[in-house]
């Protein structure tokens, strides 16, 4: 019970760090999953690729194809929608950070 109340955490900042990135310049997935791990965030693809895909399909994150070595690569960018829910977030998550670490 416990490892499923700290996987719903983790998904939840994770989903802010990716709103977070692509808000600041275009991702693709490879990159994203390197800096999530990159702060201790073990996740596979099969976990990330929903993600993208769920804040896509609500329109949070928007994406493009480009052919990259001959390969398709899908960048994906925060809406403007994106962008005002990753500083909702980012404003909750310092109050919250605030609170929990008094």
């Amino acid at each position: 019970m416990k490892e499923k109340i700290l996987r719903k955490v983790f998904l939840g900042f994770i989903h802010l760090h990716i709103l977070f990135h692509a808000s600041k310049e275009p991702i693709y997935g490879t990159w994203m999953k390197e800096e999530l791990e990159s702060h201790g965030y073990t996740i596979s693809y099969g976990t990330l690729y929903p993600i993208l895909h769920n804040l896509e399909k609500s329109g949070l994150l928007e994406s493009e194809e480009q052919i990259i070595d001959g390969k398709v690569r899908k960048y994906y960018r925060a809406t403007k929608d994106g962008i005002e829910v990753c500083e909702l977030g980012k404003e909750r998550a310092k109050e919250l950070f605030r609170e929990v670490s008094e």
